[in-house]
C-alpha cells in the first residue's frame, strides 16, 4: 500500500531483511517527500547557526549512502568528498550543482546500496579493510548497518520536518 507522499508502507509480518529494508526505503522516500516541490533557492537556505539545509541534507546522505553500503560493506573503491581538513564537504551544495543533479545523486546511491545488499543476509559481515575507532569493517553486520541506516536516514528526516517548515511552513510526518 502506498500513503499520499507516495511512500511505500512498511509490512507487518515479513522476515527480518524484508522489513530492515522497508524501513531504509520508507525513510529514504520521506526524505524525497520533504524536499520535493522547493526551489534551489529554498532548499539551499541555511537555516541553522551550522548552516544546514535540505539540499546539503540530501548531499550528505548520498555519501552516509555510499560509505556504509558500497565502500564499507560491499568494499567498493570510491571516492568520498570529506577529509581530515574538511570533514563537511559533504553537506555543501555547489553554485554549480542543480537540485536534480543532487537528488539524482542520492537516488543513485540509494540504487547501488539495494543492489549491494540484494541477495545479502543480514549476518554478513563488512568487506572493506577500514578500521574505525569502534572496530574492523569485518565486525559490523549487514544488520547493524541497516539499523545504523535506517536511524541516520531517520534521525535527518527529523531534521528535513524542521527545515521543510520553517522553510514554507510544510508539514507531516
Amino acid at each position: 500500500m502506498v500513503d499520499a507522499p507516495g511512500r511505500t508502507k512498511t509490512p507487518i509480518a515479513v522476515g527480518e531483511m524484508d522489513s530492515l529494508l522497508a524501513f531504509l526505503d520508507f525513510h529514504r522516500a520521506t526524505l524525497l517527500w520533504k524536499v520535493g516541490g522547493l526551489s534551489k533557492e529554498e532548499l539551499s537556505r541555511p537555516l541553522t547557526p551550522s548552516g544546514t539545509n535540505l539540499l546539503g541534507l540530501v548531499k550528505h546522505l548520498a555519501y552516509v549512502e555510499r560509505y556504509w553500503f558500497a565502500i564499507f560493506f560491499a568494499g567498493l573503491d570510491l571516492e568520498l568528498p570529506w577529509s581530515d581538513k574538511d570533514p563537511d564537504a559533504d553537506w555543501r551544495v555547489g553554485e554549480d550543482e542543480t537540485v536534480d543533479q543532487v537528488v539524482a545523486l542520492y537516488q543513485a546511491e540509494v540504487a547501488r546500496s539495494r543492489a549491494v545488499v540484494a541477495g545479502a543476509s543480514p549476518d554478513d559481515r563488512g568487506r572493506s579493510s577500514i578500521v574505525r575507532r569502534d572496530g574492523p569493517a569485518s565486525a559490523f553486520s549487514l544488520r547493524w548497518i541497516l539499523l545504523h541506516m535506517i536511524e541516520e536516514t531517520a534521525r535527518h528526516n527529523g531534521h528535513a520536518d524542521i527545515l521543510r517548515e520553517l522553510t514554507d511552513g510544510a508539514t507531516g510526518e
